[in-house]
């Protein structure tokens, strides 16, 4: 017996799903052909075979929350392989205020937070921001993410989402197979944003809303440092068409501003671990052979200790504005032009206030815990003469980010069978600077009256103890300070045509091919002063403002918080006064003019004495694919394609030399800059990329789904970049650098997808289903060993040696570089700026050219094997009649092999992003109110593989968050909004090797944004 749905309601309805937004065309040969074969077999469409004309998602008019959720539940039920997303309720009223955060809804999907507490980048399916496809109706969106510490970029190729509004968005789709129509680069997902097109709508639209943000972050701060208690959110669109509807016009725009902040403790040093038998910088002291041992609970297998502890608070000044404009002109029903600009700018201010202390690892009584790697509970640093510094940080940041798009789209329906679509986009994205000082600037003062540190990690917020250090302006003076200037631009040029050729009812043909030239350039410089010694006087710092707060209150939904071995309180100076302190200290000790000392406390202004990298990736593609639909008892459809993808890969570099030595503190050994040098690298590969979807209605509610599909992840760009970088800073180990190889081969990922889909109800659904990923050419790094000629480093040289003998077994570095001075003070390289009875002598010493040549460990991107990555999804939506009441919720489980040991030292292939997670959204709707709950929680994940000691794990522990929205309707054309975020005002904690390692706690606080929208 056949099954109820006729094969012929079958075919309409499958003639009737809308094709993917994907813009792949097919070459203009294949359609020359194609439209001949169609000109010999046309027939007039009959009755019983009508020649049904694709539909479009947003030809829908999208009224509330329930026809939002069902028309995803539609978008997800009618695709090919297993597609999600979330479409508005309303053209220009997205679900949440930002995009990120809006896809965290969905199953397999997780967010990466910015410390500002928004969601900035996407991971799918464990997989991280920069192996994830964002495409803007089908194009690829260029990316410009600087460093604020380091020189350039970040290298990253995840999209920060949070440059964009939500207000001209129509829909979200995520596809998670690979399919030969899509692009290449989402071995996680590719995500399509779409924005409103007016000719697909039906009506005219025109809306403004009004909203004011108030941040509970903001006020957490220091009163000097806080920003608008309100600050302002206004979005607007008008879409209408002309002219019988061959002419349409849209335009949207939003500007919204906000004043947050970001209270954050951790440790910029990172964690040095070690094996018990090793003797280095960070080790505790070796066992005495009498007396009480100061080390409780020695470790006896790997351990870590730490190197410093900070205390943070940065005000955050956002200003973004977006804006689109689309024109479409349709001379026909069957032709269509487009062309649209979008615009995106983003402006971040802020300004950073940090009390901290250097432990400088002179270990007193210090507790572990047990392994596998021991951590230590309490940690003592010894200052006895209470004349070591604790540092009293101040800085200003600035960056704009601007993003630029505009392209150009025809589609044409040759015939009933024959539909061409081409597209074309010139897209850049650039950050620059938008501060006097450079994108980063700190600048740190000394408070020389601390006494011995003692550091507890046995809560959630690290504990700072110190003896009482009064503020003391007579003990203030300028030590180090660093400027920095960072850009990063890239240019994306691509074009695509695709062909769809209906050979019948049953079956369609695709084809398209594509060119892609991406062109990346980031640059920096660095000016890093490292006058620990001090710049000037003390008499010259009697004057810079320093304000003194209470330490806790900062840190107040941390547990730890109201600890009474908390230092009680935060000083805070003033970033202007220390600055004009500073230049006028310089002018009188040095002799210089005001413009130089203005010069060497500030960025440079270019870029030709930094680094400068540059690459272009070009790349080319072709697919083809065949869609069939099965005329039997169970309805049942398949696709299958076939992509080729070829890139080549061309990367230059200017990095900047290093020549001369100067051991200039216990920790630090400082490199001279010798100008700049080039390099050119270059590299290549191609790949097939087979695919193959299956769906089949077992009965009319039911539907199971298989995929398998192939795609690649391309490397980071800082992973290709030609040259070798030296950092300006060495250590008692020797230095560091860090080399690209634009000859990486991509990881490459096949992809099976299984799943069962029941939609038992009208908008209710309960989905499983699994996925399983192979990951190979996975990036791992690889060190290296090397030497530059003639650089060489006092460390291990003849003054050191003899110090080292004289300072008997497991020497110090303070107890070396005093003997050093003391007796060999005036000697060719050693130069004491202080007197030699201090405990403490300061000053300077030299690499000497018969000194041993400072070694480097250089970093290099690899290829590995992988690994693989497998998970279960659960989904389901739920509607309680007609009640108005629904609910939905996914839990997604992700493992994979690619984990990190915390128990090794070795360089390890770990993948990034690999978490649960799980969603759980409530909502009720009739047609005064609108209401909606959500909470979203992420399970601990591998943030990164390198802390600030380096080859360390940051792990980040679980978070959730409970978000809310009210809306309530004034008339048929007014809404008041009120949006609630972060509700139980949560935290944001990381940590290395073990949970007692902290790298960072951040507290921001509660958001609420009220509001109302008007529709004309």
């Amino acid at each position: 017996m056949k099954h109820p749905q006729t094969s012929k309601a079958r075919r309409a309805s499958w003639q009737a799903r809308p094709l993917k937004p994907v813009a792949w065309a097919s070459s203009l040969a294949l359609l020359t052909g194609a439209a001949a074969v169609h000109a010999q077999a046309q027939q007039p469409a009959t009755a019983a075979a009508p020649a049904a004309a694709p539909q479009s998602l947003e030809t829908v008019v999208i009224t509330g929350i329930r026809k939002s959720l069902d028309s995803a539940v539609t978008l997800k039920r009618e695709s090919r392989g297993l597609v999600d997303g979330i479409v508005a309720e309303d053209i220009g009223k997205f679900p949440d205020t930002n995009l990120a955060e809006s896809m965290q809804r969905i199953a397999g999907v997780s967010i990466d937070r910015a410390a500002s507490g928004e969601g900035s980048k996407v991971t799918v399916r464990g997989v991280g921001p920069d192996f994830n496809m964002v495409l803007l109706n089908g194009r690829q969106m260029p990316t410009s993410t600087i460093n604020q510490l380091n020189q350039g970029a970040s290298g990253s190729r995840a999209f920060d989402f949070s440059n964009l509004s939500s207000d001209s968005i129509s829909a979200l789709e995520v596809y998670k197979t690979g399919r030969a129509e899509s692009p290449t680069g989402g071995i996680g997902a590719t995500i399509n944003v779409k924005t409103a097109r007016p000719l697909d709508l039906r009506e005219r639209v025109a809306s403004i809303g009004v909203k004011a943000n108030f941040d509970g972050s903001n006020s957490r701060l220091p009163d000097s440092f806080k920003g608008s208690s309100a600050t302002p959110e206004v979005s607007g669109i008008y879409s209408d068409t002309f002219a019988d509807r061959t002419i349409g016009i849209a335009i949207s725009g939003s500007y919204s501003k906000r004043d947050s902040g970001s209270n954050m403790a951790y440790t910029q040093g990172g964690w040095r671990t070690f094996t018990p038998s090793q003797s280095d910088w960070g080790t505790i002291p070796a066992k005495p052979a009498t007396g009480t041992d100061p080390i409780t609970n020695r470790p006896t297998g790997l351990y870590s200790t730490s190197v410093d502890m900070r205390y943070s608070l940065t005000a955050i000044e956002r200003e973004r504005f977006n804006g689109q404009l689309t024109l479409q002109f349709a001379p026909t029903k069957d032709l269509r032009f487009t062309l649209d600009h979008t615009l995106a700018t983003n402006t971040l201010n802020k300004k950073n206030a940090e009390l901290s202390s250097w432990f400088n690892f002179s270990f007193g009584p210090t507790t572990f815990t047990g392994g596998p790697v021991a951590s230590p509970l309490i940690q003592t640093a010894l200052f006895p003469t209470n004349d070591h510094d604790l540092a009293i940080d101040t800085g200003v940041y600035g960056e704009k980010s601007k993003l630029g798009s505009t392209g150009f789209n025809t589609a044409w329906k040759v015939s009933n069978a024959l539909s061409i679509d081409l597209d074309a986009h010139h897209s850049t994205s650039s950050t620059k600077p938008n501060s006097p000082y450079g994108t980063y600037s700190t600048m740190d003062l000394g408070l020389f009256n601390q006494g011995n540190a003692v550091a507890y990690y046995d809560q959630k917020l690290p504990i700072l103890s110190l003896p009482t250090t009064a503020m003391d302006t007579s003990k203030l003076q300028l030590t180090g300070s660093q400027f920095v200037n960072n850009m990063a631009e890239q240019t994306v040029d691509q074009f695509q045509t695709r062909g769809t050729y209906r050979l019948d009812a049953d079956n369609k043909l695709l084809a398209g091919l594509g060119f892609t030239k991406v062109k990346n350039r980031s640059a920096g410089y660095n000016n890093q002063n490292n006058d620990w010694g001090g710049v000037g006087s003390k008499a010259d710092y009697a004057n810079v403002k320093v304000y003194t707060e209470s330490l806790g209150g900062f840190f107040s939904q941390i547990p730890g918080s109201n600890d009474p071995r908390l230092f009680k309180d935060f000083y805070l100076a003033d970033f202007n006064s220390l600055h004009a302190a500073a230049v006028q200290a310089l002018m009188k000790s040095k002799g210089v003019t005001q413009a130089q000392a203005e010069a060497y406390f500030s960025a440079a202004p270019d870029y030709t004495s930094g680094n400068d990298w540059r690459t272009t990736e070009r790349s080319s593609s072709f697919f083809g694919q065949w869609d069939h639909a099965f005329d039997t008892a169970i309805p049942m459809n398949v696709s299958v394609g076939m992509r080729y993808e070829s890139t080549k890969v061309d990367s230059s570099s200017q990095v900047v030399a290093r020549s001369g030595s100067t051991w200039g503190t216990q920790n630090e050994v400082n490199l001279g800059n010798a100008g700049t040098t080039f390099g050119s690298k270059s590299g290549k590969y191609s790949y097939w990329l087979p695919s193959i979807d299956w769906d089949a209605d077992v009965v009319d509610n039911v539907k199971l789904r298989a995929s398998y599909g192939e795609n690649i992840g391309r490397p980071g760009w800082d992973q290709l970049q030609g040259g070798v970088n030296f950092n300006s800073v060495a250590n008692a180990g020797g230095g560091t650098g860090s080399t690209g190889d634009p000859a990486l081969k991509p990881l490459q990922s096949k992809n099976l997808d299984l799943s069962a889909e029941w939609y038992y109800a009208k908008s209710s659904y309960a989905a499983i289903g699994a996925f399983y990923k192979k990951v190979s050419n996975f990036i791992g790094t690889s060190t290296t060993t090397m030497t530059v000629p003639g650089l060489t480093t006092p460390i291990g040289g003849a003054y050191w040696k003899a110090g080292a003998a004289a300072c008997g077994a497991n020497p110090q570095p303070l107890c070396i570089r005093n003997y050093i001075f003391r007796n060999y003070n005036g000697q060719p390289g050693v130069t004491a700026t202080s007197p030699l009875t201090d405990t403490e002598v300061l000053g300077t010493i030299t690499g000497l050219a018969s000194d041993p040549l400072l070694n480097f460990t250089v970093t290099k991107p690899s290829n590995e094997a992988g690994d693989n990555i497998k998970g279960l999804e659960l989904n389901f939506q739920h509607m309680f009649g007609n009640s108005g009441f629904g609910v939905s919720g996914n839990y997604t489980w992700v493992k994979t092999g690619l984990k990190y040991d915390n128990t090794s030292l070795s360089t390890q292939s770990a993948l990034p992003g690999v978490s649960n997670s799980a969603n759980l959204v409530g909502f009720y709707e009739d047609d005064t109110w609108s209401v909606r709950g959500a909470y979203n929680w992420r399970g601990e994940f591998l943030a990164q593989k390198f802390d600030g000691a380096g080859n360390n794990p940051v792990y980040t522990e679980a978070y959730g968050q409970v978000d809310m929205s009210i809306g309530y309707k004034l008339g048929k054309s007014l809404t008041i909004q009120a949006d609630l975020l972060n509700l139980n005002d949560g935290y944001i904690r990381q940590h290395g090797r073990a949970k007692e390692q902290l790298i960072s706690a951040i507290q921001t606080g509660r958001r609420y944004l009220i509001g109302a929208r008007y529709r004309f």
